[in-house]
């Protein structure tokens, strides 16, 4: 497998039970792609697989021709994937800069004895790295709030806090795993505009996500999983109309997923 990222018949069982089960995809680079399904379906199974939190059971996964299968979530990060959770991870009581520069230590070169002692080679790295968190959230339009609390934030400026730190880590692809959990429609409309704009940076986005609003109108193509299985992949139009979508996912609700 020689694609950005490629997911070949992976699995991922869990006693008798079969969390995942022969799920084959792909995302190409600056692509913005969707995995949807009910819950229970395996959406963040298959983050934590591509993550490293869990060795798949069976099965190919890579990106950038680099086997994923053997790596230690560490490892993953560094090669450039990194991601968000459904449940904010953030220091509540930590400021805006400090959050996202928690995002760059996966690649300091400075020890322990360095950090203690504040030797120069740590305080230039710190340094860089502040540097850098700013031009992030400069990027993205919070340079005004890095030293505001997380706490104190917007639930939406929240979520996009813990996508700066994502990107903080150098990251190619983005996993987002229910970025619009929580938000009321004008935090949704934000997010999506916030979601093109790093794909127009460059970035490449892999979303989980129940708002199928979100989904329809950011999506380039969308996978669908239903008690582990893949049984829909296709443009947005596509899904909305596959009888499979609807039945298992929506329950018959077809309206809900046309584009607005």
């Amino acid at each position: 497998m020689s694609g950005f990222l490629e997911v070949s018949h992976i699995k991922m069982q869990f006693g008798g039970l079969a969390a995942v089960d022969d799920v084959t995809m792909h995302v190409d680079k600056g692509e913005i792609v969707s995995l949807i399904g009910p819950n229970g379906a395996g959406k963040t199974t298959v983050f934590n697989m591509l993550t490293g939190v869990y060795n798949i059971t069976s099965g190919e996964m890579s990106f950038e021709g680099q086997d994923l299968k053997s790596m230690i979530p560490q490892d993953i990060v560094k090669i450039g994937i990194s991601r968000t959770f459904q449940n904010l991870r953030l220091f509540p009581k930590m400021r805006v800069i400090e959050n996202v520069l928690v995002g760059t230590h996966v690649r300091t070169k400075y020890n322990f004895w360095d950090s203690l002692l504040r030797t120069p080679r740590f305080r230039r790295e710190e340094a860089e790295h502040t540097a850098r968190v700013i031009q992030i959230l400069r990027s993205i339009g919070m340079d005004g709030m890095r030293n505001s609390f997380v706490n104190s934030l917007p639930y939406g400026d929240q979520r996009k806090v813990e996508i700066a730190r994502a990107i903080a880590t150098d990251a190619k692809l983005i996993l987002l795993d229910e970025p619009a959990a929580g938000m009321n429609p004008a935090e949704s409309e934000e997010l999506l505009r916030f979601i093109r704009e790093l794909r127009d940076k460059g970035y490449t986005i892999l979303l989980i996500e129940h708002d199928m609003s979100v989904v329809m109108n950011i999506s380039d193509r969308i996978y669908v999983l239903d008690h582990g299985k893949l049984i829909a992949e296709g443009l947005p139009q596509e899904i909305a109309n596959n009888p499979k979508v609807i039945e298992a996912y929506l329950g018959g609700e077809q309206k809900n997923v046309k584009n607005n």
